[in-house]
């Protein structure tokens, strides 16, 4: 690794000033995509700007209408969470699922939607939650959010602070996982407002990151329920093709991860 300046701010706007003064920073949350590549020398930020430790980017609150959990709140903590586990169990057993223990107790909400990799499991909790990301300077939903592969709607320098999820009346996730790195080769959140309205998002399947399935969410809206997934076609336009799965694979693996994610 080259040479870079840490820094530990205590605050997000002396995070963002921080970020300012250096002439290539970068943010730092739980490191597990930034520090490999800066070993790699494919990243040579002059300035890394460590986020983790601010307190006002650590927490999860309840409100009215769902839950709001803070950016430098590990993925463990979501998993554990009482109130998580109460509004939106399906949010939290997501999170169990990521990586491993050590990834879990390191690894940031905020850290992974920012960097948006595209066999990531939040964003298509985001996505199929409707939820809205909160930075310090506005609100993103979740839908003009993610833009593609390790593309987001944030702004150089911008920070997440927090993402506000919205209570379901049902929702549940499932997700084959690569047995090395546990990254999604397909994940499907499914979740279904109390005014009926149905999403359904799939991670590490396409070639442009997190997407809805439209047809998926027709049929379920209609009946929610495995079987109405049955006549559903999933094209596999646009599906990543690799030694990992083909499209036709992954394509299957959507349909099984679906209805999965149903049965929770």
């Amino acid at each position: 690794m080259h040479e870079t300046t840490y820094h530990r701010p205590t605050s997000v706007d002396e995070a963002a000033a921080m970020f300012a003064e250096g002439s290539e920073s970068k943010y730092l949350a739980g490191g597990h995509t930034l520090i490999p590549v800066m070993k790699q020398r494919l990243a040579s930020p002059s300035d890394l700007i460590d986020l983790a430790k601010i307190k006002d980017l650590i927490g999860i609150e309840p409100n009215d209408a769902g839950i709001m959990i803070k950016a430098a709140t590990t993925h463990y903590d979501v998993a554990n969470s009482g109130a998580v586990q109460k509004a939106i169990p399906a949010l939290a057993h997501l999170a169990s699922l990521i990586g491993d223990p050590a990834v879990r107790h390191r690894g940031t909400i905020g850290g992974s939607l920012a960097n948006n990799d595209p066999a990531a499991d939040y964003p298509a909790a985001v996505l199929a939650l409707g939820a809205t990301i909160k930075t310090n300077k506005r609100s993103i939903s979740a839908d003009d959010f993610f833009k593609s592969l390790f593309a987001t709607a944030l702004d150089d320098g911008e920070i997440i602070t927090a993402v506000s999820f919205p209570v379901q009346a049902k929702a549940g996730y499932s997700k084959f996982p690569h047995p090395a790195s546990r990254f999604a080769l397909a994940g499907v959140f499914v979740a279904r407002t109390k005014s009926g309205e149905v999403r359904v998002a799939v991670t590490g399947a396409s070639q442009s990151g997190v997407m809805r399935v439209p047809a998926m969410e027709a049929a379920l809206k209609v009946d929610w329920s495995t079987a109405a997934l049955d006549k559903v076609a999933i094209s596999t336009d646009g599906l990543l093709n690799d030694l990992h799965g083909s499209a036709d694979y992954r394509a299957h693996l959507i349909k099984v991860m679906a209805k999965r994610a149903l049965a929770v």
